[in-house]
């Protein structure tokens, strides 16, 4: 065997270094060469659209009108002509008094007329001939008269005696019953009557809200509704919907000092008497209309540390771009905002946790947001 020279081995020991060396060097660049895929985005595209702006306010229902039923004159109750709890109409006879006594009164004021008109005319023909002084006649005259208001005094008497329904409406419990004495202005009335169709429901906005809605009327950013200004809507305490819509009646000119807030007061009709006084119940009021109106769903929005909402939005060139917004409202499942996003924006809903401001990303129609129109927008422009 021949024994290889000191010089051969050096050469080969330098060679077999140099060649790992070199598989060395190829194998962190090659690993380097191979690119990391985009991460997804799931998008929505933001189209501008009509919105009807709508507060919730809770209120309380009032009747339209009251009348409390009091006695005219006095005397015993006979008799009570109306089952407690029923609607009674205009001039229904509630009660009856004892007319006895104004009967007596009435038949009285008709023979004092009788003898004061026969005085007045005798004494006619006798100044005439000048047999009674003029004085006398006009003594005669006057007694006729005061004799015939006498007289209408007393029919008025006799008929209150027949106690009257003032209003039409729902009425109560009576406060007395048979045998009871009433009188004339008395503090205890007798029955109260209360028109529930239409009825009258109070709620309160607060004096902020109100002096905004004023604001973006002035500035342009809402339109007056129109008719449906002064359409109101009502949900019932069960949470169902009343069938009738109302309209806005008026607003108060003051501001609680307590509560900082105005009572607004609405008037629906009421024909099957769902509505009772006294119930609470919540009302939709339509305010104002937005024409460009971006309603973004909520998936895309989010907030950072200081509670801001922000969202984040794809440029063209598939860039990742955070904005900073302004949203006051939800509608449902979208927020209602007035700043920071646009019609045409894609806004992303789908992917948000693996992708960060200025990352390129590879994007998708998303699938998370329940608005069809919005889906079908980012399908087309996909497309």
């Amino acid at each position: 065997m021949t024994r290889l020279s000191s010089s051969a081995i050096a050469a080969v020991l330098t060679l077999t270094c140099a060649f790992l060396l070199s598989a060395c060097e190829q194998k962190p660049e090659s690993a380097a060469n191979q690119e990391r895929p985009a991460p997804k985005a799931g998008f929505v595209i933001l189209s501008a659209e009509p919105y009807t702006l709508t507060s919730e306010l809770p209120g309380r229902t009032a009747a339209y009108r009251i009348a409390e039923v009091r006695p005219q004159v006095n005397g015993i109750i006979q008799k009570r002509l109306f089952k407690e709890g029923s609607d009674v109409k205009t001039n229904q006879q509630l009660y009856q008094i004892d007319p006895a006594i104004y009967d007596a009164n009435l038949k009285t004021a008709q023979a004092d007329l009788l003898a004061a008109r026969t005085l007045a005319e005798r004494y006619k023909k006798l100044v005439d001939q000048r047999a009674v002084s003029r004085q006398q006649y006009d003594d005669a005259h006057a007694k006729r008269l005061a004799a015939e208001a006498a007289l209408e005094r007393a029919k008025i008497e006799q008929r209150y005696t027949r106690v009257l329904a003032p209003i039409s409406g729902r009425i109560s419990r009576s406060m007395v019953t048979e045998g009871a004495l009433v009188s004339n202005g008395q503090a205890q009335e007798l029955a109260t009557i209360q028109q529930l169709d239409p009825i009258y429901v109070d709620v309160t906005q607060s004096a902020n809200e109100l002096l905004r809605l004023r604001r973006e009327l002035e500035s342009g950013q809402l339109e007056k509704a129109g008719e449906n200004a002064a359409q109101v809507k009502l949900k019932l305490q069960d949470n169902s919907t009343y069938p009738h819509q109302g309209r806005l009646e008026f607003s108060e000119v003051s501001v609680d000092a307590g509560t900082g807030s105005v009572t607004l007061r609405a008037v629906f009709p009421n024909p099957d008497n769902l509505l009772l006084p006294g119930m609470f119940v919540h009302a939709s009021l339509i305010s104002g209309v937005q024409s460009q109106a971006i309603l973004a769903p909520q998936q895309g929005i989010t907030r950072n540390p200081k509670g801001e909402p922000t969202a984040l939005v794809l440029t063209d060139d598939n860039i990742v771009e955070l904005r900073h917004l302004k949203a006051e409202r939800t509608d449902g499942s979208r927020w209602l905002v007035t700043e920071g996003l646009q019609e045409g924006d894609r806004l992303i809903t789908e992917g948000l946790q693996f992708i960060q401001p200025g990352a390129s990303v590879d994007p998708y129609p998303a699938s998370n947001v329940d608005n069809a129109k919005a889906a079908e927008n980012a399908t087309n422009q996909a497309q």
